[in-house]
């Protein structure tokens, strides 16, 4: 399987959702930096299920085993390798899908691909659990990062209709990432949030579910950062997002809203400031231009749709007979992934930033 992501840092993902463990190989850290585990815990602990009704009910203690890589604290620069167990598995109820096709999974398509043999408990290694060791790399980028002083914010967009308020694109501070990091449900409008939450129950108690948009909001990363054409900062970063599970779409700055822009009213006008900075007075390439960093907000938005796992009954075929069927789904499942994703996005943009801020010198 292609679960392995190169540039400068190279980063292999295994396991898969009812194994025995999951992990991940993490390659080419700098060495010397130093891990605060409190710090990495409380990051990975945004991914967990929620104590509420909004996700899952499968509860795992997400304990990363650092196997290499860390010594006395600190990056050795060599191979990295973090193991997480699976405590809470259910592998009973999946006993149907080794021949019913889940509407919306990949059991099907990852039948076809592997010839029967993938593991389909809990989605096997196609499982939103595989998030869990690229938090856990997110997570060590981000504290890399961050000694540097560049930050990640991350917020929900929308729920199914229900849309929070925007980041402002010209300015955002690492105060607000920082306070977002700390909200139970991460909004920036918490009447907004409030009707979110309730959107997402209501959906779950029709045994339904709901998507959503993830924003995120990478500051102070300096101008000059990336390569045209193909590794540039948003081919980076759109590969890594779309390797969370349930990911359908991504937009930098503007996105598709600049089709209703006239290019007077797109371009971002450049000025030198005060402090002798280059800035743009607006953002509508949300940071990036010809693949490379302008010294702006790194802007860009990601659609989730809802969790295809429903506990309605769904017409579907049996794949080992061919042949018309009928499921119901069983199994925990969360009615509306996109709040545990947040810090998923928030990873993939750590680990992309990372990987060419290496490329950037005296970094």
């Amino acid at each position: 399987m292609s679960s392995f992501w190169n540039h400068n840092i190279t980063i292999s993902i295994f396991g898969e959702s009812h194994g025995p463990a999951i992990g991940a190989v993490i390659d080419n850290l700098p060495p010397g930096e130093a891990i605060d585990m409190e710090e990495l815990l409380s990051f990975m602990e945004r991914r967990a299920p929620k104590k509420d009704k909004t996700s899952t009910q499968r509860r795992e203690s997400d304990m990363p085993n650092i196997m290499s890589g860390v010594y006395n604290g600190r990056t050795t620069g060599t191979p990295l390798a973090v193991f997480i167990n699976n405590t809470d598995q259910h592998s009973q109820d999946y006993g149907n899908v080794a021949k019913l096709a889940r509407p919306g999974h990949a059991d099907y398509t990852g039948a076809l691909r592997y010839k029967g043999f993938n593991d389909v408990r809990g989605g096997g290694h196609f499982s939103g659990r595989l998030t869990a060791p690229l938090v856990f790399a997110g997570a060590i980028c981000g504290q890399i990062l961050e000694r540097r002083g560049i930050y990640t914010a991350t917020h929900i967009k929308q729920i199914h209709k229900i849309k929070d308020a925007s980041f402002d694109p010209t300015n955002i501070t690492r105060e607000q990432a920082i306070a977002l990091r700390h909200k139970k449900f991460p909004v920036i409008n918490d009447k907004k949030g409030e009707a979110m939450v309730a959107d997402i129950e209501a959906a779950r108690t029709s045994l339904d579910s709901l998507g959503g948009i993830i924003e995120c909001a990478v500051i102070n990363v300096p101008a000059g950062v990336g390569s045209p054409m193909f590794e540039g900062l948003e081919n980076s970063i759109s590969r890594l997002v779309f390797g969370i599970p349930a990911v359908k779409g991504i937009e930098f700055g503007a996105g598709f809203d600049v089709v209703n822009l006239t290019g007077s009213q797109n371009n971002d006008e450049f000025y030198v400031n005060e402090q002798g900075h280059v800035l743009t007075k607006t953002n509508n390439h949300g940071g990036i231009l010809g693949g490379i960093s302008s010294g702006m907000p790194i802007v860009f938005r990601t659609a989730f749709k809802p969790t295809p796992s429903i506990a309605r009954e769904q017409n579907t075929i049996d794949y080992s007979t061919m042949t018309n069927d009928v499921i119901i789904v069983k199994g925990r499942h969360d009615p509306c992934v996109v709040p545990r994703a947040v810090p998923c996005v928030e990873a993939a943009a750590n680990i992309a930033i990372l990987s060419h801020m290496l490329d950037y010198p005296n970094f």
